[in-house]
């Protein structure tokens, strides 16, 4: 029983970075993530693992149910407000650093970005998105989930996709020209040029900061757009400035801050021709607490 059960934790874990990466998409949330794939390993273990021909699907479909029912349980339940504030967790590492589990999970198809447009979608559209267009898992398979017709589930993608199009611009991929823009703005924000700020900020651009519902005033939850008023936002916090050193926030070019040592921001950027179209600062304490943070590099 012990050899049975030896090589079947080992098949598991050669599928345990791609099901990290299917529920890290699904929920937004690492933590649920990790819970998600440790319930389909509970299921595995209860079920008979001889029977299962294709256990990378198999898991994956699991895997997806059991995201499927968090989702719809957090909407029913409130816990997570779907308002305009709402940051997903990032997945950060240094910057030039190679972590090839990290890599699964900050893709370009990853970014925090997407994963706030994905938070706006129905529980069964962002399923049927996810797993189709992003692991290319057949609608019929994903149809036995969401409990729908194939063509019932093909609509739900198409909306969703629809959704995440119209988004905004794509963000450029090179990290040489993203980095050149955050360290632009980093400059500008450290020696308080307004000026300077507004010029590297696209006229739409949006700020969405992240500090939890346990933090009030100046340094709370916000969402606001506008070149001018977001470059006012970010002057606030220009005594904070000096503490910020980049790093690569799901796979793109963005900043942790920590004065003392201690995290208390993680800003992500989308950059888009040379300028900065969204900012994404998560500053919850207690969800900073749980992310595997670098120390920033000096």
């Amino acid at each position: 029983m012990n050899g049975i059960t030896d090589l079947l934790a080992e098949r598991f874990e050669e599928h345990r970075g791609h099901l990290r990466a299917v529920a890290y998409r699904m929920l937004g949330s690492l933590t649920e993530a990790e819970d998600a794939v440790q319930e389909a390993w509970l299921r595995l273990g209860r079920g008979d693992a001889e029977e299962i021909r294709n256990l990378g699907g198999w898991l994956t479909t699991v895997v997806g149910r059991v995201c499927l029912d968090m989702l719809r349980s957090r909407t029913a339940r409130r816990e997570e407000p779907m308002d305009d504030t709402f940051v997903p967790d990032p997945v950060v590492r240094p910057l030039g650093a190679t972590d090839p589990e990290k890599e699964v999970l900050e893709a370009d198809s990853v970014g925090l970005a997407l994963l706030v447009v994905l938070q706006t979608l129905e529980p069964a559209e962002r399923l049927a998105f996810v797993l189709h267009d992003m692991f290319a898992v057949p609608f019929d398979d994903i149809a036995a989930i969401v409990e729908r017709s194939p063509a019932a589930t093909r609509q739900l993608a198409s909306r969703a996709r629809r959704r995440v199009q119209g988004a905004g611009p794509s963000a450029d991929p090179d990290l040489g020209r993203q980095r050149q823009v955050v360290d632009a703005w980093l400059a500008a924000t450290r020696g308080g040029d307004f000026e300077a700020l507004l010029a590297l900020l696209h006229p739409d651009a949006a700020l969405r900061a992240d500090a939890g519902v346990l933090v009030r005033g100046v340094g709370g939850s916000k969402a606001v757009s506008g070149a001018r008023t977001v470059a006012e936002q970010a002057s606030m916090f220009s005594h904070l400035a000096a503490h910020a050193r980049p790093v690569l926030v799901n796979g793109a070019v963005g900043l942790v801050t920590a004065p003392g040592g201690r995290p208390v921001s993680v800003t992500a950027f989308t950059v888009a021709d040379g300028l900065i179209t969204g900012l994404y600062i998560l500053a919850d304490p207690e969800r900073l607490a749980r992310l595997d943070l670098p120390a920033p590099a000096d």
